[in-house]
């Protein structure tokens, strides 16, 4: 499997697939000409907003250079096709969204283990790149979710990474939920014993079954400890 684990696949503003640390480059020379692909949307009952994201982003990385033989979407309306265009796709790719929404709609597909021995191309993108992890880091995000008691910080996800990514960290590191600073009074308390991946827009983990390497600038927080690597 070959995978790239984004914040943003696009320049933020534009709909420019981004080239900043090369990911540009790298996607297109991995991804197959006459590529088979499959969307899998973050929001499996809004029919709207998933074929808005969906074939935006075709558009998109059509304009950089990518050639599609096949492009589907999966949500609600065929979930019962979901192993059939998985296993027969050469580029998944993983919408952005809610985590836990997205989270039960993997779970409802099998997701995880439809793509145990998967030997294609797949794309995260935000809460997609959140769901890739072992165990997901669920960051709180909507008005509410820090100070819910039932809300789930800490689920199995796809198992693709050990890494537990937070996306669009320049936009988190001032960001404000429930009253309380997102990184300082949330996001710290909750990364004791835990190690956390800050990605700015532009920022991409790359693996590609033997090795796995962050590419661009991005910041660690564990154990209520915030560090900057470029």
């Amino acid at each position: 499997m070959i995978l790239f684990l984004t914040s943003s696949p696009c320049v933020e503003g534009k709909g420019d697939i981004n080239p900043a640390n090369g990911f540009r480059d790298e996607l297109v020379r991995r991804v197959p000409r006459n590529a088979r692909a499959v969307f899998v949307t973050a929001t499996p009952d809004n029919v709207p907003q998933t074929e808005w994201a969906a074939y935006s982003m075709k558009q998109n990385l059509e304009e950089a250079g990518i050639v599609f033989g096949s492009y589907y979407v999966l949500d609600k309306r065929n979930v019962h096709c979901a192993a059939n265009l998985v296993i027969n796709s050469d580029f998944v790719i993983l919408g952005g969204g809610h985590v836990p929404t997205q989270h039960r709609f993997f779970e409802a597909l099998g997701l995880a283990k439809l793509l145990r021995n998967y030997d294609g191309v797949v794309m995260g993108i935000s809460a997609g790149t959140m769901n890739c992890a072992e165990v997901v880091y669920s960051q709180p995000e909507e008005p509410g979710e820090s100070v819910a008691a039932d809300y789930k910080r800490f689920f199995n996800g796809l198992n693709l990474t050990k890494k537990q990514v937070l996306p669009h960290f320049q936009k988190s590191l001032r960001a404000i939920l429930d009253g309380k600073r997102l990184i300082e009074d949330i996001t710290f308390a909750d990364s004791i014993g835990q190690t956390f991946y800050g990605l700015p827009d532009g920022s991409y983990i790359f693996a590609d079954g033997q090795t796995e390497e962050i590419r661009g600038e991005y910041y660690l927080i564990r154990d209520g400890r915030l560090e900057h690597f470029s």
